[in-house]
């Protein structure tokens, strides 16, 4: 007889929502939860497809640059896989694949975002009021443009299935798809669509992969920004414990944007998503956040590692944003000279805090490591 935690028996629960996920899959998601006890991997969007001035080059990153280890997350984006030419959409998943293939090799963890074109009108991933349509009721299943949503999702699907690494195992991935969803910025956002029109998206996209286009590879994970005090708030969108593999927080507004900081919320938030992936079996992480030009020269230790320590929290990672290639100010990890690699390398010295060079067998679910 199994107890009941919301629609998830006590059997299921700190398992992958996937039955027939990968045992590579498995091993990742079990040592995820078990890294995050007593550790956080960091992680940084893009980090070694390019970064502040460069771009393209092997086995490159402004975080190794600066410490001499990459990042034990990379973040990589599904945006090139849709809306474009054939020839640039083949060109898109070439580099992710070679991307996500190389961090695997090495020992490092990828997630994935989506910053996903408008399917239905102009505006791209970004809501514009004069050309965007709210596209979710259009591709939920009865909608005008459902099938092809399906055409979209079987192009991730039969990517994902090519994704090898070096011992001919598939890859696994920590998806993230329709993030900062409580915001009005992206077309799936909340003002755009009605509370049961995104859970049947949500439902329903992870539904096709896993089970009918027996995508097994994937880790699924629920990440809306930072508009949320409560727990019910937080999961006022929330699809099912059943639907769900890892449960995070998108915030840089609590920590320093616009000049503005305020820790203890962010504390606050964190805890919520901790408490709740505790209760429900789950994975919880810290899924982006970040300081544009990193001005604050102690942001790494007295902004985003207070916030981290500050409650018993158990998160499995913490990605900042990425280090635009031509911008001279966009940019979330410090590169040689900037002014917060002092405070970085204390960040990254810090036991807390675990690196790519600091992961052992992340892929095997029995291992002699740190954890």
């Amino acid at each position: 007889m199994f107890c009941v935690f919301g629609n998830f028996t006590f059997a299921q629960r700190h398992k992958p929502i996937d039955a027939k996920a990968t045992k590579e899959t498995k091993a990742l998601y079990h040592n995820l939860r078990k890294v995050a006890k007593k550790h956080t991997l960091f992680g940084h969007q893009h980090a070694t497809e390019y970064g502040h001035g460069w771009t393209g080059e092997e086995n490159k990153s402004d975080v190794k640059l600066v410490t001499g280890s990459h990042p034990a997350v990379i973040g990589v984006d599904f945006s090139g896989f849709s809306g474009r030419s054939p020839d640039a959409i083949a060109r898109a998943k070439e580099t992710v694949r070679k991307n996500v293939i190389d961090t695997y090799n090495r020992g490092g963890v990828t997630t994935v975002a989506w910053h996903f074109a408008n399917p239905v009108s102009k505006g791209g991933f970004n809501w514009v009021d004069s050309v965007s349509l709210p596209a979710v009721k259009y591709i939920i299943p009865g909608g005008e443009a459902h099938e092809q949503y399906k055409e979209i999702l079987k192009g991730i699907g039969d990517w994902a299935q090519t994704v090898k690494g070096a011992d001919g195992k598939l890859v696994p991935m920590i998806f993230r798809p329709y993030h900062e969803f409580d915001g009005g910025w992206f077309w799936w956002g909340k003002p755009h669509c009605t509370t049961e029109e995104f859970v049947t998206l949500w439902q329903f996209t992870i539904s096709y992969l896993r089970d009918t286009l027996q995508v097994h590879n994937f880790i699924y994970a629920f990440s809306p920004d930072n508009k949320f005090t409560t727990e019910a708030e937080y999961l006022e969108r929330y699809p099912g414990d059943a639907w769900v593999d890892m449960v995070g927080m998108d915030n840089y507004g609590d920590l320093g944007r616009n000049g503005r900081y305020d820790l203890d919320a962010a504390i606050l938030k964190l805890k919520i998503v901790s408490d709740y992936a505790r209760k429900a079996g789950k994975l919880a992480a810290f899924t982006e956040s970040g300081l544009e030009s990193i001005p604050n020269t102690t942001w790494w230790t007295e902004s985003l590692l207070k916030v981290m320590k500050a409650q018993d929290l158990r998160l499995s990672y913490v990605l900042v944003w990425r280090n635009d290639t031509r911008s001279p100010t966009h940019y979330y990890a410090p590169f040689p000279g900037q002014v917060s690699v002092p405070d970085f390398i204390k960040f990254y010295d810090d036991p807390y805090t675990l690196f790519e060079n600091d992961l052992k067998n992340m892929y095997r679910r029995k291992f002699l490591g740190l954890f």
